[in-house]
């Protein structure tokens, strides 16, 4: 037996999958927590009106990716997804200026995982045909 909440529940699980193109996982490491900024690129064509959406918002200030979730009242993991594909396209960048925001003589000098996950990500952007990276001897 079906109700009304069961189809509306339906809908959305769809309306996901199809807003996803399928994917169930982002390309890019994404914290709850990671600030983007609007970058200099543009989403490529046929993306989801979410991705305009998530370009404005970003326009207007820095927002986390949990923010921008729910700003849209989509699953993070979709969010997330869209996101790849932005910050794929420069549309987005991860923001990094916070990484070392923390003053103090009892402040953590180690680099934060956001920051080596955001260094990993341009990274990858500059060299996408790399399958690794040169080592330190």
């Amino acid at each position: 037996m079906s109700t009304h909440g069961d189809a509306a529940e339906d809908s959305t699980f769809v309306r996901t999958y199809t807003l996803t193109r399928g994917r169930t996982r982002p390309r890019h490491l994404l914290g709850l927590d990671t600030v983007l900024n609007a970058g200099p690129g543009r989403p490529g064509p046929g993306q989801a009106e979410e991705c305009e959406e998530i370009l404005a918002l970003c326009r207007e200030h820095r927002r986390s990716v949990t923010e921008l979730a729910g700003r849209l009242g989509r699953p993070v993991t979709a969010v997330k997804i869209l996101i790849s594909d932005l910050l794929d396209a420069h549309a987005l960048v991860v923001s990094v200026t916070d990484a070392y925001a923390a003053s103090g003589t009892d402040a953590d000098e180690r680099p934060t995982t956001h920051l080596l996950a955001a260094l990993s990500a341009g990274l990858k952007r500059k060299w996408p045909d790399a399958h690794a990276y040169p080592q330190a001897g």
